[in-house]
C-alpha cells in the first residue's frame, strides 16, 4: 500500500534531514541569522545544541511553519 505524501511533507524535501542555521535561513525565505538565533534560543523552533552549533530536524522546521499557520 502506497502512503500519501501531503504537501508539508514535500515542502522541505530536497533539503538534509538535519540541517544548520545557514540552511535554516534559506528554507525560512531568507530570514537574518539573528532572527533564526532568537527563534532557536526561545525555543519556538526544537533543535539541538552540539558544542556552539544548532542542529535542526527539518521536521521541527516544517512543524514550526504549520503551527504558524494556525495562528493566523
Amino acid at each position: 500500500m502506497k502512503a500519501t505524501v501531503s504537501p508539508a511533507d514535500k515542502m522541505f524535501e530536497s533539503y538534509a534531514d538535519v540541517v544548520n542555521v545557514d540552511t535554516l535561513c534559506h528554507m525560512l525565505g531568507g530570514i537574518s541569522k539573528k532572527l533564526a538565533y532568537r527563534l532557536l534560543s526561545n525555543g519556538e523552533i526544537k533543535s539541538i545544541k552540539i558544542g556552539r552549533e544548532y542542529k535542526i530536524p527539518k521536521n521541527n522546521v516544517r512543524d514550526y511553519l504549520l503551527q504558524q499557520e494556525l495562528l493566523k
